[in-house]
């Protein structure tokens, strides 16, 4: 009789294989951010259940899927929002938001001002300035950088 042997996987192992879905989830969200994205659809394209996904991508990444995907959101609004020429709603939807008031209340949160007053305050502000330097200097600072950020300041 044959015995049939299953590989073992230890803890570490499991671990790296668990981050290389991680980060295949996270390049995921990076490039389909304007898309209809939710934990569970994610979660299912890395082959983990949805509880499991939220747990490890918090504990690699220091948030949870939905707080770096509403990031990324808000990134691309913001250089949506600089150039001027389309509406908050517009650009609410353009980044894959479906509700405009959750748009407004995560960009404020992460901004310090409403999408509006953004606009208004950068379009000035950015005039003449290569995209590269634009987008660095308004880059939202996320409540883990932000202690980092400050210190830097000092």
């Amino acid at each position: 009789m044959k015995w049939h042997h299953e590989a073992v996987t230890t803890p570490a192992e499991q671990r790296l294989r668990d981050l290389a879905l991680l980060r295949r989830a996270r390049d995921r969200m990076d490039r389909d951010h304007a898309q209809p994205l939710d934990v569970e659809q994610v979660a299912a394209g890395v082959g983990m259940s949805a509880g499991h996904f939220s747990r490890s991508f918090r504990a690699a990444y220091g948030e949870t899927p939905y707080a770096y995907l509403m990031t990324r959101r808000i990134e691309r609004a913001m250089s949506l929002l600089r150039r001027g020429d389309l509406s908050v709603t517009d650009v609410a939807l353009a980044v894959g938001c479906q509700s405009l008031g959750t748009f407004t209340t995560r960009f404020t949160e992460l901004v310090g001002l409403s999408p509006g007053a953004y606009r208004r305050q950068m379009a000035d502000a950015v005039a003449g300035l290569p995209t590269l330097v634009t987008r660095e200097a308004a880059r939202p600072v996320r409540n883990r950088e932000a202690a980092a950020h400050l210190t830097v300041l000092r």
